[in-house]
């Protein structure tokens, strides 16, 4: 029997692509002849305090290796992300078995596999979650040898297929299409809706505050705005149901889930696409807003808070993303890949 044995940065607040690394480990270990448990990774303090003295620094003359290393991390023990349901095992240790183990490293770790895995004929391929994330360290020889060794790539859109084929040429048949799930079943689409507007303001800060800053004495009265942060998959889902509208400020990413969730909960969705966004990012429900155009941005805003009936007129888009976004389909998926181990 195999285990998956996925590698995630441990930070302070979750991303979209540990919840589909949650929701991947979580479904593989339902099945019969596989397991999986997640290893999170953090830096050691005495190279973060290392790293920031040589900032203060400021050393031009320095040529060293950029991006994370492996000899600056360990595993952070009795971590996982609390905001997630997914049921998970959790592994507190980097001991692997290169006959039993089967690593996944996302695409911001894939510089480690020359020296912990290669070397070690470990098995293991990489997790582009984001085409744009392609290049954690200018060590180029050790990327290229970390894609060409891998036995395949993971990747769940257009953008980062495009992104990947660009960067990597000579690996595009490595290349596995896979779909990640929104459970639409979360989602109480006969909430009551209020006259209210939420966004996330861990991307593009600047933007967000400049937004929320042009709107305070534009909006009606009536109208709210409410940043979605620190909260659990619960609490964000339960927002979204009585939100309006979600505004995106996604900042280069792969295939942003949270204007999928607020789509599919309802909200009308004006802003970045992110790049990979344009692969769902359709009227009616979805407005593009360049990451320039702030002025239009809160223009479009308060044009968009006018709309009535924007439920029924949007249920079939609505309906079509339920479909994209399935369970079935990030199940298959997962299983297409594993076929390959």
């Amino acid at each position: 029997m195999k285990n998956i044995i996925f590698f995630v940065d441990a930070k302070k607040s979750a991303s979209g692509g540990a919840k589909i690394i949650y929701q991947y480990s979580s479904y593989i270990n339902s099945l019969t002849d596989f397991t999986s448990s997640i290893v999170h990774l953090e830096k050691k303090k005495t190279y973060k305090w290392l790293n920031s003295f040589k900032k203060k620094i400021n050393n031009k003359d320095q040529k060293n290796e950029s991006g994370w290393q492996l000899k600056e991390l360990k595993v952070k023990k009795g971590f996982r992300y609390t905001c997630f349901n997914q049921q998970i095992k959790i592994k507190e240790n980097l001991k692997i078995n290169s006959k039993e183990d089967f690593i996944i490293l996302p695409e911001i770790f894939a510089h480690f596999a020359k020296d912990f895995l290669i070397e070690k004929k470990i098995p293991y391929s990489i997790f582009v979650q984001n085409g744009y994330s392609i290049f954690p360290t200018n060590n180029i020889k050790k990327l290229n040898i970390a894609y060409q060794k891998a036995k395949f790539i993971l990747s769940y859109s257009k953008d980062i297929r495009e992104c990947i084929s660009l960067a990597y040429p000579e690996i595009k048949k490595k290349i596995i299409d896979v779909n990640y799930a929104i459970d639409s079943n979360k989602f109480n689409i006969k909430a009551k809706k209020e006259n209210l507007i939420t966004y996330m303001p861990r991307k593009l800060p600047k933007h967000s505050e400049l937004v929320i800053s042009f709107l305070s004495n534009s909006l009606p009265k009536k109208w709210k705005i409410k940043a979605i942060n620190n909260l659990t998959e619960d609490e964000v889902y339960k927002t979204l149901e009585r939100s309006k509208i979600f505004l995106a400020f996604s900042d280069l990413e792969g295939l942003p889930l949270p204007p999928i969730e607020a789509a599919i909960a309802g909200n009308k969705v004006i802003g970045y696409t992110g790049e990979g966004g344009k692969e769902y990012w359709k009227e009616p429900i979805f407005t593009e807003i360049k990451t320039s155009e702030i002025k239009l941005f809160c223009q479009t805003i308060i044009k968009k808070i006018k709309i009535k009936k924007f439920i029924n007129k949007t249920h079939y888009q609505r309906k079509q993303l339920f479909n994209k976004f399935s369970t079935l389909n990030e199940r298959k998926s997962i299983r297409k890949f594993l076929k390959k181990i």
